[in-house]
């Protein structure tokens, strides 16, 4: 059996800053992660090891679709199945600052049933995802998504018999290598 490698890539940095300043309130916060997901990306620079990727699978969020599109020269599969887990909805009426908002947001995954699903549905995705690329008779995938996703993926990878990096937070635009 031929090595297989799977290259994990984090979009590139959004330009849009968090907001600071005053508290927010649910809707607020909503709302600007409506416009994350369409904001324009500060192009970065990746260091693909030098290895020829053979195919590039992508979410098909802009974010994450320009990033590939910047490292990767081929033909490119965009797949809503690579999109990040969606935030939960808050319906909160009191205004909070956005660190706080973040705070229940990773905290949401305890405590909220429907996040659990979300995750669950995203770890679903990603099985689905891994087993279309080490089908394949390609041995060089390139994944480029989002950074929770990552984290499922490369415990997924792991389980998989695959070696690589271990990180926290993936760092945008940096190449995190697999190989089995």
């Amino acid at each position: 059996m031929t090595e297989v490698k799977i290259g994990l890539i984090r979009h590139y940095k959004v330009k849009q800053e968090y907001p600071t300043g005053k508290p927010i309130n649910a809707d607020e916060l909503n709302e600007w992660f409506r416009t994350y997901d369409e904001a324009e990306i500060e192009e970065g620079y990746t260091d693909l090891q030098g290895i020829e990727w053979d195919e590039c699978f992508t979410s098909n969020l802009p974010r994450a679709v320009k990033t590939a599109e910047i490292i990767y020269k081929g033909p490119i599969c965009k797949m809503a199945e690579l999109q990040e887990v969606p935030p939960p909805r808050f319906t909160m009426r009191i205004k909070l600052p956005f660190f706080a908002w973040a705070i229940l947001i990773r905290s949401s995954m305890f405590f909220n049933s429907q996040t659990r699903e979300e995750i669950r549905r995203a770890k679903s995705r990603i099985n689905e995802v891994l087993d279309q690329a080490i089908s394949q008779e390609k041995e060089n995938v390139l994944i480029v998504s989002h950074a929770a996703l990552m984290m499922f993926m490369r415990k997924e990878l792991m389980k998989r018999g695959f070696k690589g990096p271990t990180f926290k937070h993936a760092e945008n635009g940096k190449l995190y290598l697999f190989e089995k």
